[in-house]
């Protein structure tokens, strides 16, 4: 919807003049339920996979529909249900980016608490809105035409396409519905295994050693994969396979078991829960992990740096413009921010009460305003970075990681010219790379949600208000989920479910293995260092080093599903070009689009249904062995040998697994308004 028109030329949907309802309670709480919602399903995400999608465009058809049903509401109804929605989104995935890394820090886990989580998460968004309050004009406005902001626009067309807002929602509500229904088949009544095994050879094998090759057939994997598309989808499977399939196997064969079991004592794990765990795994926990560590580390930089004229370009304009914002003095409806007033008080506020807040990880006063200043420092950068960059590439590809590793390492690096090398200043470098990650995202997606609002003609300062209410509405429930998913999760002889198996926390246990490296000199370096010159091959050999090194660090379980979903993208892009003759790919409005941003929100909020079924067994019904989910498994109570087989179950698994993507097929076959 961008032009090249000047900006005195462009005229919203919804001109200034005309005043209709928008920030109506109805909207307010229907915003509110969105984003707790996918709030609690991005957490779920971003433990599995270490990877989000934006969920404004969703959410705006959601609401669409769901206002279709309970009565009339207008565009900017609507537009504000997205907006508050959108916010618990964002914040999620920021908190859940850094925070679980309290639980592998030294001293960190005292930390690991509902309010301190709660806290970071109401503290780091409300910065990232604040922050962007007085770019909007110089991103948004000044720009229009030439910063796109892609989601933005997605969401604006699905706004201004309100009256097709029926057909949309099926699209999405299908794939919600087939998601939930295949998750709980396999979740709760555990007809079939959620991640069989492929191929896997023993320790013992001479020629080929601990190869592991296993698929979680999940459908928020298969969705995201069609989402991102085959070439992302393809490199992390890369990856996986350098990991899973050539380095494990590598290692197996050329360092003496003796030596791999030192090793992982000196990271802390127990015979017990070696005694629970392949041999690969193993591996992956005492090398890989650091490799996949380094090579993302590395490839974030590496990302940092490819986009640094943008960087410098975008705060440079950004400073200029601040006083502009400050000067506008119009009454334009349309034009009406929160005042600058707010935005300072309320931004000195925030980080002097960290400073001083008890139980909280900061340090002795006034050396604690430290924290404090390198949180302004580093967010108010790189919420400009990120607002800016969002507008040219969009949220799902805003190098989020990037930041936030950059902000820990140039903390920990002051941390050690003055001295404060001791385990508490972990946790105060995790708080400080947190809050800047908590304000950077939410920041890129206040700046989709306000572009939005530019285009449809909503008022920028309800939509400010709207961000703040989703911000902390959302954050009560991030730690809630978190504690839940680490309980359900955890598994034999292990402390945690986050780290675990199930939920890797790739993005989390990086940022911890940064901060225990650079402070408790600690971190093996080795294969550390493998990871970085691996990262180089990868970026000279052509591709996105960031995602080939994000699918080296997780389970190749995790990466082989969503490059099924990716193939399946390329299959209906080359379907298209054949058979309708369009070039390109597809729109975020298309049915496949639409269908796979169901499965992945149903499969994320299956998972975490399943996680409270199973806290409601333990801790409510007092169930142990067997537990409710146990109680619940008809596949293992009926028919044991072909749902457990290796060959049988995972053939039983890739049925289940196939009808899921002739589904997405199908639908993404279809004309959205057929």
């Amino acid at each position: 919807m961008a032009n090249p028109e000047t900006v005195q030329d462009f005229r919203p949907y919804i001109s200034s003049e005309q005043a209709i309802p928008e920030f109506t309670p109805k909207a307010i709480l229907l915003g509110v339920f969105f984003g707790i919602l996918f709030g609690a399903a991005t957490v779920y995400l971003a433990l599995r996979a270490g990877l989000t999608v934006s969920a404004s465009v969703p959410i705006a058809v959601l609401s669409i529909a769901v206002f279709k049903k309970i009565g009339r509401s207008t565009i900017l109804e609507n537009n504000i249900v997205q907006t508050i929605g959108s916010a618990g989104e964002s914040v999620a995935a920021g908190t859940v980016f850094t925070v679980p890394a309290l639980l592998f820090l030294t001293g960190g886990e005292h930390y690991f608490q509902y309010l301190q989580i709660t806290i970071l998460a109401i503290f780091g968004g409300v910065l990232g809105v604040l922050f962007m309050i007085p770019l909007r004009r110089a991103l948004i406005v000044k720009e229009h035409g030439k910063l796109p902001y892609p989601e933005g626009t997605a969401c604006a067309d699905v706004l201004i396409a309100g009256e097709k807002g029926g057909n949309l929602a099926k699209t999405v509500f299908a794939g919600v519905g087939a998601s939930l229904l295949y998750k709980f088949l396999y979740g709760v009544l555990g007809l079939w295994n959620e991640t069989p095994i492929w191929f896997r050879t023993k320790k013992e094998t001479v020629t080929y050693p601990a190869a592991t090759l296993d698929v979680a057939v999940t459908p928020e994997y298969l969705g995201l994969g069609y989402i991102i598309g085959p070439r992302i989808a393809s490199e992390l499977f890369s990856g996986g396979l350098l990991a899973w399939m050539a380095l494990i196997p590598l290692i197996a064969i050329f360092v003496p078991d003796s030596r791999v079991v030192a090793d992982l004592h000196k990271l802390g794990f127990s015979d017990a829960w070696m005694a629970n765990n392949s041999y690969a795994n193993w591996i992956y926990r005492a090398y890989i992990r650091y490799i996949g560590a380094g090579a993302v580390a590395c490839a974030g930089v590496m990302t940092l740096l490819k986009t640094l004229p943008t960087i410098v370009s975008a705060f440079r304009e950004s400073v200029k413009s601040f006083g502009e914002g400050r000067a506008g003095g119009s009454v334009k409806r349309t034009e009406q921010d929160m005042g600058i007033g707010m935005v300072v008080i309320g931004s000195l506020a925030i980080v002097l009460v960290l400073a001083v807040l008890p139980g909280f990880p900061h340090g002795p006063f006034p050396g604690s305003l430290m924290m404090s200043l390198l949180i302004v420092v580093f967010g108010f950068f790189f919420v400009t970075v990120s607002s800016r960059i969002v507008g040219i590439i969009g949220t799902s590809s805003n190098p989020i990681s990037g930041m936030t590793i950059a902000t820990i390492m140039a903390t920990c690096v002051v941390f050690v010219v003055i001295g404060w090398r001791g385990d508490i200043y972990q946790a105060v470098a995790l708080c400080v790379g947190a809050i800047v990650c908590v304000a950077a995202a939410n920041a890129g997606a206040t700046s989709q949600d306000l572009k939005t609002g530019y285009l449809v003609g909503a008022t920028p300062k309800l939509q400010q208000y709207g961000f703040l209410i989703g911000v902390v509405t959302s954050s009560f429930f991030i730690a809630i989920t978190l504690f839940i998913l680490d309980k359900t999760y955890k598994g034999a002889n292990e402390l945690h479910g986050i780290g675990g198996v199930q939920l890797p926390a790739p993005q989390a246990t990086l940022m911890a293995t940064i901060i225990k490296g650079l402070l408790a000199q600690n971190l093996p370096w080795a294969p550390v260092l493998v990871g970085v010159f691996l990262a180089f091959m990868a970026q000279l050999a052509g591709a996105h080093a960031l995602s080939w090194a994000v699918g080296a660090y997780l389970p190749v379980s995790t990466t082989a599903p969503i490059w099924v979903g990716g193939m399946l993208k390329a299959f209906v892009d080359s379907w298209r070009r054949k058979k309708e003759g369009v070039a390109g790919e597809e729109s975020e409005l298309s049915s496949g689009m639409l269908y796979a941003t169901g499965l992945v929100a149903g499969g994320s909020l299956g998972g975490v249904l399943i996680a409270f079924i199973a806290f409601f067994g333990d801790t409510v019904l007092h169930m142990e062995k067997p537990n409710l989910l146990e109680k619940l498994d008809l596949g293992s109570k009926l028919y044991p040998g072909l749902k457990n087989g290796l060959v049988s179950g995972g053939i039983l698994s890739a049925v289940a697994f196939g009808v899921l993507c002739v589904l997405l097929l199908q639908k993404a076959r279809k004309r959205l308004d057929a």
